[in-house]
């Protein structure tokens, strides 16, 4: 995969079931982020300094649209996501079983029994062609 992300034919976005708290919806966004920050590095720009010379961290070069959807989109997304078509997509997906575990070693052993139909998800971030993206996520309206 090419390291440098070009926002004329690559995207990402992220899809958030609405009707989450609000604070779930911020902890879902954050957490989807940092693990697409990790999978895809190339994504954020370099350290940049103000002009009193005080450095500020690197941030993502391009938008991330958040769009609003529901468990069952999400869901319907994330079991697209799995077909050939798509497999060039980085994916990164936030569960209710994910996000009620207290530690690491119990969401690997939760995951571990549980199966696809199984998992609620929160949201799901996407990064990648940006047709292929679009094709998954280009009627669903932003979340606002």
């Amino acid at each position: 995969m090419d390291m440098d992300m070009d926002p004329q034919s690559e995207k990402c976005v992220m899809v958030i079931d609405e009707k989450l708290p609000l604070g779930i919806i911020a902890n879902t966004a954050a957490i989807m982020g940092i693990t697409l920050g990790k999978e895809r590095p190339e994504l954020v720009g370099r350290d940049v300094c103000d002009r009193s010379g005080k450095r500020h961290q690197g941030i993502i070069e391009f938008p991330v649209p958040i769009l609003k959807g529901d468990s069952k989109l999400i869901k319907s997304i994330r079991e697209r996501l799995y077909e050939p078509e798509f497999s060039g997509l980085s994916v990164v997906d936030f569960s209710d079983l994910a996000q009620g575990c207290k530690t690491y070693e119990e969401f690997i052993e939760k995951m571990s029994k549980a199966s696809g139909p199984e998992l609620n998800y929160l949201g799901i971030a996407i990064c990648g062609a940006k047709k292929k993206v679009n094709k998954l996520t280009g009627n669903v309206p932003l979340l606002r």
